[in-house]
């Protein structure tokens, strides 16, 4: 288990680092049409560089957390500031990597590891969104559509090792489809002012990780919860009080990891607490 730990904690600060790499990519590449300078900042082929003098970066330079304590927080070549982000979004890669196979709700064992490597990769997805939906109030249909694939694949790979039964499979896809007609439903009728249009598009990928109708409500309410509990502070305090926007898409992304891991204990309490008052 040691190992395994350990293991998961590499890949997770290596995955954080490619998530900063990944959503700058992706931000740049949103406003060039250059073929050379979209080859250069492809995810996929592109090199290493830093963000503002655009110096490749060295092997030494890339070292998650580490590079950024040696080089204390700034370019080794041009010397400018290099922001918090990189190893906060690194450990919290370690984080969730970890964090997923401790609280795995079943023993990985055999087949359902396929499952479980499946996951890390949409937790990758997710973070990349968490981080771009913050910095910039949008959710890439790049990465919303990696995720929507990368989400199929988990459910149907669930599905084929026996981790879920048919009916459960059902309940999934109709929880993707209610949770986006629902979205598109408020995004029309607000035209917009209440959810976005990315979050409509992240919708069915939330619905069918969350796996069923109360899972998906309780998705939902963590996401506002939270929102409340960050927007109503800002509310009384900040002077142009309907300038505040909050991105939903981070919030929905908390309220699903809180859901996927515990949703069923919070089901049940309120299930035998609440309803039996």
């Amino acid at each position: 288990m040691k190992l395994t730990l350990i293991l998961l904690i590499m890949a997770g600060l290596s995955f954080g680092s490619f998530v900063n790499a990944l959503v700058w990519r992706i931000r740049e590449l949103e406003s060039t049409s250059s073929k050379k300078k979209r080859k250069v900042l492809s995810p996929i082929s592109g090199r290493s560089m830093c963000p503002r003098c655009k110096h490749e970066l060295g092997p030494l330079d890339l070292l998650p957390v580490l590079s950024w304590v040696f080089l204390r927080g700034k370019c080794k070549y041009c010397k400018k500031p290099i922001s918090w982000q990189y190893p906060l979004v690194e450990l919290i890669g370690a984080v969730v990597f970890v964090a997923s196979y401790l609280f795995w709700p079943v023993t990985l064992v055999g087949t359902l590891w396929i499952a479980f490597i499946v996951w890390l990769a949409i937790i990758t997805v997710l973070l990349a969104l968490a981080i771009y939906d913050l910095r910039w109030m949008e959710l890439p249909d790049s990465l919303v559509v990696v995720l929507s694939v990368f989400s199929v694949i988990f459910v149907l790979v669930q599905f084929a090792v026996q981790a879920i039964s048919v009916s459960e499979l059902i309940s999934s896809m109709f929880s993707a489809g209610l949770l986006f007609a629902v979205f598109y439903i408020l995004f029309q009728v607000s035209k917009g002012r209440w959810i976005g249009g990315g979050d409509v598009k992240l919708a069915p990928a939330l619905g069918l990780l969350a796996g069923s109708l109360a899972s998906v409500a309780l998705v939902v309410f963590i996401a506002s919860l939270i929102g409340s509990i960050i927007g109503i502070p800002l509310l009384i305090f900040k002077k142009q009080k309907h300038q505040i926007k909050l991105p939903f898409g981070p919030l929905l992304i908390i309220g699903l990891l809180v859901v996927f891991f515990y949703g069923n204990n919070i089901i049940n309490w309120y299930m035998l607490r609440v309803l039996s008052l």
